[in-house]
This record gives C-alpha cells, sequence and structure tokens, in this order.
C-alpha cells in the first residue's frame, strides 16, 4: 500500500476515533491539549503564540479561546505514525 493511502486509512479512522471520544468536530482548550500531545493548557497556548502548532489553529467569533478541527488532528496524527515507522524501517 502506498504511504499516501495509508495516511489517508489511518487519518479516517483517527478522524472517527476521536469524534466518538470527544463528541464534536472541533476542539479547544483541555481536550486540544490531549489530542494533539502538550504536557499542560500553557504549553499549548505557548506553541499558538509561537505558531509552531503543527494543524491550523484559529478562533470563532464571539468565542472564547482558540479551536482546531478533529479531521486536521487526525491527519497530522496519521502522518507522523506512519512517516515516523517508515523512517525506522529504513533508515538511510
Amino acid at each position: 500500500m502506498k504511504k499516501e493511502e495509508e495516511i489517508k486509512k489511518l487519518a479516517e479512522q483517527l478522524e472517527k476515533d476521536l469524534l466518538q471520544m470527544y463528541g464534536s468536530p472541533l476542539l479547544s482548550g483541555d481536550d486540544l491539549k490531549k489530542a494533539m500531545g502538550y504536557r499542560s493548557v500553557d504549553a499549548l497556548r505557548q506553541a499558538i503564540a509561537r505558531k509552531t502548532v503543527p494543524v491550523n489553529v484559529f478562533s470563532l467569533k464571539n468565542r472564547r479561546g482558540k479551536y482546531a478541527l478533529i479531521k486536521d488532528i487526525a491527519l497530522w496524527l496519521a502522518k507522523q505514525s506512519i512517516e515516523t515507522s517508515k523512517e525506522e524501517k529504513h533508515p538511510e
């Protein structure tokens, strides 16, 4: 299976799992911190301020906080998993 197909398949499964776990297509605050693997909400805030968060994070009008789509998080996680495992299997 091609790497892109593996990523797509894994991302779809992760998106389904995250939607079931969090019950919403977008995350913020503590849920976003957990899904992205940050140690604390402050670490997430700092990454947002430094623009180092690896997914699109955005604001919503008349809402507090920053948000990210589960779809983007799932795709990022799938890419990390597949690309890291491929590199470990075939080091250059």
